[in-house]
């Protein structure tokens, strides 16, 4: 089953930001499918909001409250310039001109919380169905008391909290294939054993080129490790599948969990236009197998599977998920 939220980020161009994302990447992905003949009618396949809501109750799960009532007031401005890296060390815009705007940068936050009800109806879906992937979410970067790297909130530990918090679920893995290291997700959940973490991102960059300490000399989150980390070096593409089905099989240790929540970046994608992704480039065929491995792996054990999008820059990022999306709908778990 495929989910969509509509109005959850306009284009990121309409708030000024010059960040290089694709026109509409769901509505993209949505007409490749449409047009394969074998997935039959849209109806049998597609869904939409259930009408589920977030409150400030679920970000207080996994969040600083001091960082949600800044997200919730008069700091939320100054929080998304320092997210989506608006100014530079000099203090002079970076990737932004407020002057093209037609929307009020705020306004970003009321997609942000529509968005994360998405993650969590993704989440319920397929404890229902077995499979769902929602045409959004994704948003690994977010710490404690602080957002960055685009992400203000991590919504897939806030939708595994809330799951967790209603009684839905005990246990979850997350298994992170974007490009960057999943780094607010590993910190977040650091030291519970109720949530397992994979990540297989580029070896060197963004974050983990973030200094070791922050600002008040404490270590840089960023620098805290998942449960299982591959980090790829630049120029190894030919490693990446192998050790992606090792890291697989080396979940296999921990306890079989509920669910399993992926994040499927297509930033790792040969034609990603991001520049901090320059590390990774894998071919079509490549990510079609790196999604392939995930689904097959977890539909082995019967685990519930709840696909993200995450990262994914430029106009050609849309064009890994149909091929995996088509076999998905037409080979359930």
């Amino acid at each position: 089953m495929i989910l969509r939220y509509e109005g959850t980020r306009p284009p990121l161009r309409e708030f000024g930001i010059l960040i290089p994302t694709a026109r509409n990447r769901p509505q993209q992905i949505l007409d490749a499918l449409r047009a394969d003949a074998d997935l039959g009618r849209e109806a049998q396949w597609l869904i939409g909001p259930d009408g589920s809501t977030i409150g400030r109750a679920d970000l207080e799960r996994v969040h600083d409250p001091a960082y949600v009532e800044r997200l919730f007031g008069e700091g939320l401005e100054a929080v998304l310039m320092s997210v989506f890296e608006l100014v530079d060390e000099h203090g002079a815009y970076h990737r932004y001109d407020p002057a093209i705007a037609t929307r009020a940068l705020s306004g970003m936050f009321d997609g942000t919380l529509h968005g994360l009800a998405g993650t969590c109806q993704c989440g319920r879906e397929a404890l229902r169905r077995g499979f769902c992937f929602y045409l959004g979410g994704g948003s690994h970067h977010a710490h404690y008391a602080f957002g960055h790297g685009f992400c203000v909130v991590n919504d897939s530990v806030i939708a595994i909290r809330r799951l967790q918090h209603e009684g839905e679920i005990t246990r979850a893995w997350v298994i992170d294939v974007d490009a960057h290291k999943g780094d607010g997700t590993a910190a977040l959940t650091r030291g519970d054993e109720s949530i397992v973490t994979l990540s297989v991102h580029m070896a060197h960059g963004w974050p983990l080129d973030l200094p070791a300490l922050d600002a008040d000399g404490q270590p840089h989150p960023s620098h805290i490790p998942s449960d299982i980390d591959v980090p790829i070096a630049a120029g190894a593409e030919s490693s990446y599948l192998p050790r992606l089905t090792d890291a697989l099989e080396e979940l296999s240790r921990y306890p079989r969990p509920d669910i399993a929540y992926v994040l499927a970046g297509a930033d790792p994608y040969e034609h990603d236009e991001l520049p901090s992704t320059r590390d990774l480039r894998l071919s079509l065929e490549q990510m079609y197998e790196r999604d392939l491995r995930i689904y097959d792996y977890l539909g082995r054990l019967s685990i519930a599977q709840a696909w993200l999008m995450a990262g994914g820059y430029g106009e050609r990022a849309w064009e890994p998920y149909p091929p995996f999306l088509a076999h998905a709908l037409l080979h359930k778990p």
